[in-house]
């Protein structure tokens, strides 16, 4: 899928002068899993990646939406709230077309809203196994 070609084929993060480390308690971080949980996504993880070194961002946050409407609805309430409340527009957002997968790219964290079919085929959480994880769900 296109996500992940997005994904590999970005230059390390490391690299680019003037992007932070984030921790589990960035604003950030927390202003997207509560717009997740405001439009109700399920199966909500965040997967710390800053220890793994071929990682292309320090976090990454993978939910689950139960149809097309919710996945636009939730990838749209991110990044409405990012911008309010953060004053960071994505660096790239991806897969708003066919609503299986919408990846929102924010260099240091990415956001993945996903079918619970399209999760399970694709199995980030498994890709990223070494990757310590925080379940967020209500």
């Amino acid at each position: 899928m296109e996500q992940l070609a997005l994904l590999t084929n970005r230059k390390n993060k490391n690299l680019q002068p003037g992007v932070k480390r984030l921790t589990q308690r960035s604003k950030i971080i927390k202003t997207i899993i509560a717009a997740i949980q405001e439009k109700k996504g399920e199966n909500i993880l965040s997967l710390d990646l800053r220890k793994i070194n071929e990682a292309v961002a320090d976090f990454f946050i993978i939910c689950e939406a139960g149809s097309q409407p919710q996945v636009r609805a939730i990838a749209e309430n991110v990044e409405n709230r990012v911008r309010e409340k953060c004053e960071e527009s994505p660096y790239h957002h991806e897969g708003y077309h066919n609503l299986h997968w919408v990846l929102i790219d924010y260099v240091n964290v990415v956001v993945h809203v996903m079918q619970p079919d399209t999760r399970k085929f694709y199995r980030l959480e498994e890709m990223w196994s070494d990757a310590a994880g925080q379940e967020h769900n209500e």
